[in-house]
């Protein structure tokens, strides 16, 4: 239901507001200094607010890793002085979108502004002040970063085969078994399913209108198994934390009231409002997802096997056929050919496939076409149901990258370690002409890197 999960919101509790309380330091010792880099320094309660989050992860720490921590603190500041002489701009329209999701983060882990004020010891605006600079500092840092990795460059071909010549067999990764495969996709009739789905929570809605509780409604109907269980409810949380359609509509509603039909990508919900508190809410819903026949599958499937038995008489080719007849206009256009919309690659792992797609193509052989099957489609929500039949164009086994059959993935790792070299030239010649002063109590650290202590 909500758009950021809960152990996001956990992990981000562990990491931001330790690592950004620096002015505050336990155990009645006073703060102070530890580096000074250029115009930046690094104070103690920044240090420990790292260990904290470590401890809290359940990692050992000892003196080593207050060190290492502390190194690659030293490294970021290093970036962000460079790019504040080199004038580097930070887009505040970014950083208000992530403060607002950091802060929305914060409010529901904790339940409220109270809960955070009391958590921190200063209030919200404060907080929101001091994340602010973190986020400036760290969107620089990354520009920072960035900037040399681009410097670096890529990769001639005649680079990436001298490294290939050069690197060791076991440093290459192993290339997972990987298909290239063709469909033809036919959807359902989406907006009846509709129809029938709005139909039924609104017999739903005036049912709890006519006195029946809209918690044992949610319990009994519900889609969404999360909150079904608690009749519905969703906890206090931010608005920003849910669809805009839906946490638009709830803070719309006053406490008890009960919302018409709300459209998300995850379905048709009616709320009901629990409470308010500012941009927090808690309210109940019922969520019914688009439903489909067996008329509708057996409407598609029958055309499917009409345009397979064309294919297989050689009356037409698949690739026409898809272009003709596929509704997934994506791969249509392409003669079927299915391409992965994260990396724009033809070839697929496992993983990568929906399970029902795999289900039917691991049994096949190159070549051959599948019978009719359901599956989802690329966005995979609200009940996008699509019947379709797949052509296993090419299966490439599993094995280690070769620089014949995995040049993207042999250019990738040849232009990391150009990557790398970049930024540990860059740390080097920084090292070398920045001021660094180094606290005593850290002068006995084992650095990776020389060139802090001077």
């Amino acid at each position: 239901m909500r758009r950021i999960l809960t152990s996001a919101v956990a992990a981000f509790l562990l990491t931001v507001p330790l690592a950004l309380n620096a002015q505050r330091y336990e155990n009645g010792l006073a703060d102070k200094t530890i580096v000074l880099i250029g115009n930046e320094a690094i104070f103690l309660s920044q240090l420990e607010g790292e260990i904290q989050v470590m401890a809290a992860e359940g990692r050992g720490v000892d003196r080593n890793t207050r060190c290492q921590v502390l190194e690659n603190m030293m490294v970021h500041k290093l970036f962000l002085n460079q790019a504040k002489l080199d004038s580097l701009v930070v887009s505040e329209d970014n950083v208000e979108m992530e403060l607002q999701n950091r802060v929305s983060n914060v409010l529901t882990g904790l339940g409220g502004e109270k809960a955070v004020e009391k958590r921190f010891g200063k209030p919200l605006y404060r907080l929101k002040e001091e994340w602010r600079t973190a986020l400036r500092d760290q969107s620089l840092m990354q520009q920072m970063q960035q900037k040399i990795m681009m410097a670096a460059g890529s990769s001639t071909p005649a680079e990436v085969e001298q490294f290939y010549k050069e690197v060791d067999e076991s440093d290459l990764p192993i290339i997972s078994t990987q298909y290239k495969i063709s469909q033809i996709a036919l959807y359902p009739d989406q907006e009846a399913a509709k129809v029938a789905t709005k139909e039924r929570l609104l017999a739903f809605r005036d049912r709890i209108m006519k006195g029946e509780k809209f918690s044992t409604i949610a319990t009994l109907y519900s889609e969404d198994p999360g909150s079904a269980i608690r009749g519905g409810e969703l906890g206090m949380a931010s608005k920003n934390l849910f669809w805009p359609q839906f946490g638009d509509a709830a803070m719309a509603l006053k406490e008890g009231q009960i919302s018409q039909i709300v459209e998300t990508p995850d379905g048709f919900h009616i709320i009901q409002m629990i409470k308010k508190d500012g941009e927090m809410f808690n309210a109940r819903h019922i969520l019914l997802k688009p439903k489909y026949t067996a008329a509708d599958r057996n409407k598609a499937f029958n055309q499917l096997d009409s345009i397979v038995t064309l294919v297989k008489a050689d009356s037409i080719t698949f690739e026409i056929a898809a272009m003709s007849n596929s509704e997934d206009l994506k791969s249509a256009i392409s003669g079927g050919v299915m391409v992965d919309p994260n990396t724009g690659s033809t070839f697929f792992e496992k993983d990568q496939l929906k399970p029902a797609d795999y289900a039917v193509i691991k049994g096949m052989k190159e070549g051959e076409i599948s019978a009719p099957f359901e599956s989802l489609d690329d966005e995979g929500r609200n009940g996008n149901i699509i019947y379709k039949v797949v052509k296993l164009d090419k299966v490439i086994p599993s094995h280690p990258a070769t620089y014949k059959d995995d040049y993207m993935v042999i250019q990738g790792i040849a232009d990391r370690k150009r990557q790398t070299e970049a930024i540990d030239k860059f740390v080097k010649e920084k090292q070398a002409v920045t001021y660094i002063k180094l606290d005593d109590l850290f002068k006995q650290c084992n650095f990776e890197r020389e060139g802090w202590i001077k």
